[in-house]
């Protein structure tokens, strides 16, 4: 499966608001000291810790404790994985329709830390997040 171009963006944009669209998911919000962590860092450092943050706890095949190893609360990427439904293997399955049991390769990564990124940028809305 490709994440690169347009159409997989446009793509991504559409499955963030259907998932957004979802009771759970549409309660989570950027806000208190999780925005505030956007704003003292800038999304390009939160983008560099989505990536970290997705390597050690989504990307293996088999992530420990998968399906409990996302916090609700702690750092906007956390929050960011529940709201687009990226928080866990099963979750990714279900709504990105990409498999478990498989360690993600670069483009999955590429296209989970795209999703996180897409919303949290969204959270500040009309304003633009700073850089």
């Amino acid at each position: 499966m490709g994440y690169g171009g347009d159409a997989v963006l446009d793509e991504l944009d559409a499955r963030l608001h259907q998932i957004g669209q979802q009771p759970f998911r549409a309660k989570f919000r950027l806000r208190g000291r999780d925005r505030a962590v956007v704003d003292l860092r800038g999304i390009t450092t939160v983008r560099k810790h989505a990536e970290d943050l997705i390597a050690r706890r989504l990307a293996p095949a088999e992530p420990p404790n998968d399906g409990r190893q996302t916090p609700y609360r702690g750092h906007p990427v956390f929050v960011a994985q529940h709201a687009t439904a990226t928080c866990c293997r099963t979750c990714l399955a279900r709504w990105h329709h990409i498999p478990a049991g498989h360690a993600l390769d670069p483009a999955e990564r590429t296209y989970v830390v795209e999703a996180i990124c897409r919303w949290i940028a969204n959270q500040y809305a009309p304003q633009s997040p700073p850089t």
